[in-house]
């Protein structure tokens, strides 16, 4: 084991806060991870981890060490990038996030094709709904829809994608189609809510005559999978909102219907959204570069 895939390991240990977790991000076993961990912690005389049963927290030394880990690591990567840039042949690997929706599909299919571009870079896609941050797990990229939080992140936008409010022809015949934002909430219309632990309380934003209204909707349903949401709507549970993209094929067979068309949902951003930093490794500005491309082709005109 090198000093260096030691300080790796340190540094994902430090950002996921778990060891079997850390493992897995570096394709280890928790064994070897523990084994780097003690390693650093012999060779620094110190301890940089309180372990527990179930809890492993950085001590104060660990805290201090990470910060100088990090200027290690960052010199590192800055040096790489600046060889790669000169031989043009950009290696390693680049950590992305994507929605369940957008990585399956508009995301995934393309993954290969990069790949195929560019052999020498290996890409770990991640699918998940809830909010990502990107600094706390060691992403390259985040593909996002919406706006993020962080006004420090960079932003490069794909497209606005259309959005709609649709519900199963069965649900519609037994509940009827609401009018409007308000006819949702006054007639207390079954509505499908994307939530992930720690989420505030869900509103939908529509478009209507006097601008941009929220309106505070609930449902039997919650789910952080937007697909299970998309399931649901489809067996006539309730309303959703989803990007057209996302369920085009429903509305086009008619398994889903527009409701609510008289505020409709405002459009969404998608974005691919990366640190400063990043976008100056060459693999992450390739990859970044080939997707906007890309993955614009793909979504409904």
């Amino acid at each position: 084991m090198s000093y260096l895939d030691n300080i790796r390991t340190f540094a994902r240990v430090y950002d996921l806060g778990s060891m079997s977790a850390a493992a897995r991000d570096q394709r280890v076993s928790p064994a070897v991870a523990s084994a780097r961990i003690a390693q650093l912690e012999a060779h620094l005389g110190v301890r940089l981890f309180q372990r527990t049963t179930r809890t492993l927290k950085p001590t104060e030394q660990g805290r201090l060490f990470y910060d100088g880990a990090l200027k290690v690591l960052d010199a590192l990567e800055a040096a790489e990038a600046a060889v790669t840039h000169v031989t043009q042949s950009p290696r390693g690997t680049l950590f992305v996030s994507a929605p369940l929706g957008v990585g399956r599909r508009l995301v995934a299919s393309l993954v290969p094709k990069f790949k195929a571009a560019y052999p020498l870079i290996d890409v770990r896609l991640r699918l998940s709904d809830r909010k990502i941050d990107l600094a706390a797990e060691g992403l390259d990229v985040a593909i996002f829809l919406g706006q993020p939080e962080d006004s420090t992140l960079k932003i490069r936008k794909i497209a606005d994608c259309p959005r709609v409010l649709c519900a199963a022809p069965d649900y519609i015949a037994r509940r009827g189609n609401p009018a409007n934002g308000a006819a949702l909430v006054a007639e207390a219309h079954d509505c499908l809510n994307l939530r992930f632990p720690g989420a505030p309380e869900y509103r939908w934003t529509l478009q209507t005559e006097n601008g941009p209204e929220r309106y505070s909707v609930s449902g039997p349903f919650e789910s952080d999978d937007g697909d299970v949401l998309t399931a649901w709507a489809l067996d006539g549970h309730g309303i959703v909102l989803k990007p057209v993209f996302e369920i085009s094929d429903h509305l086009a067979s008619g398994a889903l219907v527009p409701v609510a068309t008289a505020t409709p949902p405002l459009e969404v951003q998608l974005a691919m959204l990366y640190t400063h930093r990043r976008y100056q490794d060459p693999k992450a500005r390739l990859f970044i570069d080939f997707m906007a491309k890309r993955i614009a082709e793909r979504l409904p005109i």
